[in-house]
């Protein structure tokens, strides 16, 4: 297991084409951003990366966006990337610390070990002057992958709503203020604005500095701000289950990792009449 959740671009460059390394681009952006994370890779990748897509590596049979797939499904389209046991993982997105920790949460909650985020993401690759190559990925031999998922790391509804009734667990919520407060109308139709009563916020961009993490004393500063005591167990959630893993991503570098992220977010929570809204601040 690596003891840090990150590799630099030095580290990375020195390793390319080695065996063991499998690199995945996990770029994926808001509707907002206006960006195009397939038209991105296809402009410029790091070489030898394979486009790993958020939404179709996901439940496509559920109504919320990009919820983990049954471990069978996800077994099978990993095999179908060329992805096999005992890799050594590389993920990066195009915006520096944005959707990669998602996609190496996914990975960890399925049982893979190695893996890690390159620090700085692409925006850091070709700051260093590193190649990217342009095109499709080079296609790999299908290789055996299996998926044994953690279901401790995963909290459903039920989960939260006994985490914010019994105080086993604090909920930090990454979206940004406004939205937490019930300021700003969700952006998916039928979602209520507002949070979960009991909620703190801590906004993800609130944690970096220049596309990645700040350090572990500004961290603590942050989360402290915002009501969150870092030794007490920790649920996080966002608006779909992306962002929300940036925060266990902090708390995992001051060696607090979160207790488990909501994969349902407020997407489901917002949705559904049943579930108790507040709005204002924490």
């Amino acid at each position: 297991m690596a003891t840090t959740p990150f590799v630099t671009a030095e580290w990375l460059h020195a390793r390319l084409g080695a065996p063991d390394i499998v690199i995945l681009d996990a770029s994926w952006y808001l509707p907002a951003q206006g960006r195009d994370a397939r038209g991105e890779y296809l402009a410029g990748h790091i070489p030898g990366a394979i486009r790993f897509d958020i939404d179709t590596m996901s439940d496509e049979t559920s109504p919320l966006p990009h919820t983990l797939p049954r471990p069978e499904v996800f077994a099978s389209r990993m095999r179908a990337l060329g992805i096999g046991d005992g890799a050594h993982i590389v993920v990066y997105d195009g915006m520096g610390l944005f959707s990669a920790p998602r996609v190496r949460w996914m990975l960890q909650t399925f049982g893979v070990r190695d893996v890690e985020i390159l620090e700085g993401g692409l925006p850091a690759w070709i700051a260093a002057g590193y190649p990217v190559e342009e095109g499709e990925g080079r296609p790999r031999t299908r290789r055996h992958f299996t998926a044994r998922l953690d279901h401790g790391a995963v909290a459903d509804a039920g989960d939260v709503a006994r985490a914010l009734e019994t105080g086993t667990a604090q909920l930090v919520d990454a979206r940004s203020a406004p939205r937490f407060r019930g300021e700003e109308a969700e952006p998916r139709p039928g979602v209520r604005p507002g949070h979960m009563p009991g909620a703190r916020n801590v906004h993800y961009a609130a944690l970096q500095s220049e596309g990645r993490l700040k350090d572990p004393e500004a961290l603590r500063a942050v989360f402290a701000e915002a009501g969150v005591d870092v030794n007490r167990p920790v649920v996080t959630t966002c608006g779909s289950g992306v962002t929300a893993a940036i925060v266990g991503l902090a708390l995992e570098t001051l060696g607090r990792p979160q207790r488990a992220l909501y994969d349902g977010s407020w997407s489901e929570w917002g949705a559904d009449p049943a579930r108790p809204v507040a709005t204002g601040p924490a």
